[in-house]
This record gives structure tokens, sequence and C-alpha cells, in this order.
């Protein structure tokens, strides 16, 4: 048993989206057998341009019924029965957002019309529903309106059941297994099968093959699917626009960070926002205090003149002032990680060795920070950075020219690397850019150990 089900909503995105009106068709695959239409208040103001699109404005839905007057009339039609509806995940996910708000469960077994369609008839050019029925002969009156939908889509399932091979496909899609309900509308199943679970970079495709968003993962496919099931109107948006996708190994995770910023500022996809804003910088720097004492701080570098090292956000600033005082035994109260004390915690417990506490030399303890400061230049110019490829037989590495970034690349592990032209023939040379900076940086400050100098 089946019932079909088309909504009207608000349009304020997944969680601010509210039902304007609801029509469900029980169909038990030959017939309708039983129907519940209604508009729906959705007790907050219709946008313009959304009665524009439907045609229900605030008038029309001041006097009907609230959601939860008409929850059992929708929990006794749709029991027991398998929720449909073109680009199903959008009306199942609005419903079981908004049961839920009013503290009731909502579940049901889904099958996607897009998704049928796709495959029982191929060689459309578009699967929306207006082009689809249109292109079948498919009556559509009310376009945009919940029962003028709900019934087209009837229509349509009647045909999609009665397609070659129909029994087959509808037993795979409804064996959750399958992930058929899960994936967006417009993609193939076989785009999502050909996928890795290795590192690197993944792109998400529209309709005309263009990139709309890019992302990084240890596991590109369990990612990938994470996208799936994120509710977030983002996500949701981002999904019901993906027709095709890409891919691209790196057989470690840096490669893959360094990579996907790469990709960002190249096709700038719609879909991504995180690398598209400036980033903030903060720049380490030392002063002299009137008592003679070495201070070392961080503050934004636009206040920092001539730095000693740039960070990329405050914690990071702070975990690396924490390295220099544990390395060169400096006073957390002078590296202005403890404030408004009068003796560092890290004394109390013997790790500062007193200048807090007027128990050491200003002489001596300025020596300290002096050879931390000294550390901070004793920088390899031209060093690479040795870390996993993507198979057994090659190693990956990240060249690092003159302290800035310039490629990476993959290399045969018999391979010896000796000086920069040995690399050459294996580099794939990219740009330098404060995001790739602070990748590289915070990758050495973790892993130190994987530099190699040239």
């Amino acid at each position: 048993m089946y019932t079909i089900i088309d909504i009207e909503t608000t349009g304020n995105g997944i969680k601010g989206n509210r039902i304007t009106e609801i029509s469900i068709f029980k169909y038990d695959g030959h017939e309708v057998i039983d129907e519940f239409t209604s508009l729906v208040n959705p007790q907050c103001p219709i946008p313009a341009f959304i009665t524009g699109l439907t045609g229900i404005d605030n008038d029309m839905v001041r006097n009907a019924p609230l959601l939860e007057e008409i929850i059992p009339q929708i929990n006794a039609i749709t029991a027991d029965t398998i929720f449909v509806a073109h680009s199903v995940n959008f009306d199942y996910n609005v419903i079981k957002n908004e049961f839920k708000l009013l503290g009731h469960d909502f579940s049901r077994k889904k099958l996607c019309t897009v998704r049928l369609s796709r495959k029982l008839l191929p060689g459309y050019n578009s699967y929306s529903l207006g082009k689809l029925t249109a292109a079948l002969g498919i009556p559509l009156t009310d376009r945009h309106r919940a029962r003028g939908d709900a019934h087209a889509t009837v229509l349509l399932f009647h045909k999609l059941l009665r397609a070659e091979n129909s029994e087959k496909v509808f037993k795979l899609f409804l064996n959750s297994k399958s992930q058929e309900a899960t994936l967006p509308p417009g993609l193939p199943k076989e785009e999502y099968l050909k996928l890795p679970t290795t590192p690197g970079v993944y792109y998400f495709k529209d309709q005309k093959g263009k990139i709309i968003y890019v992302g990084k993962a240890k596991n590109i496919k369990k990612r990938v699917l994470g996208h799936f099931y994120d509710k977030k109107t983002k996500e949701i948006t981002l999904c019901a626009e993906t027709t095709s996708l890409d891919f691209e190994e790196t057989g470690n995770e840096l490669i893959a960070l360094l990579k996907e910023s790469a990709e960002i500022k190249h096709h700038y996809p719609k879909y991504n926002s995180a690398q598209k804003r400036s980033i903030q910088q903060y720049g380490i720097f030392s002063y002299e205090d009137r008592n003679g004492i070495i201070h070392l701080a961080f503050n934004k570098i636009k206040m920092t003149p001539n730095p000693l090292a740039i960070c990329y956000s405050p914690s990071e600033a702070r975990q690396y002032l924490e390295t220099l005082c544990s390395t060169f035994e400096l006073c957390p109260k002078y590296c202005h990680l403890q404030e408004n004390v009068a003796v560092c915690s890290h004394y109390k417990i013997k790790q500062c060795i007193g200048i807090c506490s007027d128990l050491q030399m200003i002489n001596e303890y300025n020596d300290r920070v002096k050879d931390a400061l000294t550390s901070l230049k004793e920088v390899q110019t031209d060093v690479f950075i040795k870390i996993k490829g993507r198979t057994a037989d090659e190693n990956a590495f990240v060249f690092i020219q003159e302290n800035n970034y310039s490629g990476y690349g993959f290399v045969p592990k018999e391979t010896p690397i000796q000086q920069p032209k040995d690399l050459e023939t294996f580099i794939v040379r990219q740009k330098n850019t404060l995001e790739t900076q602070r990748i590289i940086e915070s990758y050495l400050r973790k892993n130190p150990d994987s530099v190699f100098s040239l």
C-alpha cells in the first residue's frame, strides 16, 4: 500500500519551513482508495514569492486547521504505507521535522518518483514533475498546489509500477541496505558506488557538469554519504542540485586539504563558503618591559609589525607560545598565557624556574627567551614533508621552497630524494596562499618529524 504525498510550504529552509497545504492519495497499486487534502495554517507569514508560486496567501490559511489538529488524519491515512513523493526527501523531511516540533514521531518507508523515473524511464531531458509529466502525456492541473501535484504523481507512479523491470527495481529501492532512499533524487546510484574509501578530494556537480561543491575527506565515500544524511537546509539544497560526483585520491589528509583549498579558489563553487572568507592572521612578537624582562605575546597581524611568526587563530597562537614555553622553560605569565596572576601556575608545579617570583636573574631568563627567538629564525628554506602515498609503492610529498609552499607530488619509494631537482619530475606546482600557509604550518607543529631538508 502506498500514500502519494505532496506539500506546499512557506519556503524558509528546512528547519524554518512550515506546511501551508498537504495532499495525500492512498493507492493500492491499481486505484486510489482514499484521499486527504487540506490547507494548513503555518502560524507565520507566507512570503510574497511563495504566494506568487503557489497562489496560497495569508488570507487563505488564516482559518485553516493547524498541523497539530490534522496529525491524527495524516497518521491514519499513511499508517503501514510506503511514503511516495517526487523528490521524496524534501516532503518527508519537512513533515518529519514538523511532527517532531509538535512532539510526534513520523517514520515511514520511502520511494522517490524522481529516482524511480530515472531508472525505469531513462532518456528524458528533465525529471522535474512538470516537464516529465508533459513528456509522458500525463495531465497536470493546478501546478504547485498540493493536490494537483500529488494527483499527477499518482498517475506517474501508476506508470512506473507497470514499466519494464519495475518489480526488480522497486524491490531494490525498498531494500534499506540499497541506500536508494538516501541518495539525492538526481544522482544515479552508480555515481556514489564508484567513490573510494580512501583520503582525497570529492566534487559535487550539477546537471550541466558545473562543480557546485568541493570537499576533502579521510574516507571519501563515508564523507559524501554524510552529506546525504545531513538535514541542514544548505546540505539538502546542495544534494537536490547534484547529478554527478567526481573525486581524486591523495593518499593522505594533508594533500587533500591543500588540494581542496586550491580547487575552491579555482572553481569558486556556490556551496563552499569557509575558504571564501578572508583569513584573520595573528602575529607572535616580543617586547621588553620597564624591568628589562622580555615578553612574548600575540595580537592581530595589523597590530603586529614584523611578526616573529604568523598564526591563523587565537588558539593556534596560544598553542605556539605554549610550545615555546615548554621547550625553553619560559614563564607563562611573561608569554601572556596566564594573565592577572602574581605567580604562574607552572612555577607552583616546578615547570617555570622562577622569574615570576624574582627567584631568577633577569639576564638568565632573557637568555632563554633569546634562544627561543633564535629557534624561530632557524628554519630550513628548502624542505619537503614526507607522507603516505596513494599506494604501497609510493610516497607523497609536499615541497616548501624558500619557506613558501611550492606544490605536492607522488614519488616511487625506491627513488632517492637528495636535492630539489630530484622532485621536479614529480611535483604538481601550486600557489602559495594564506590558507595553504595555515594548513602547512598547523601540520608541521603537530608533525615536526615529517620534515626533511634538501
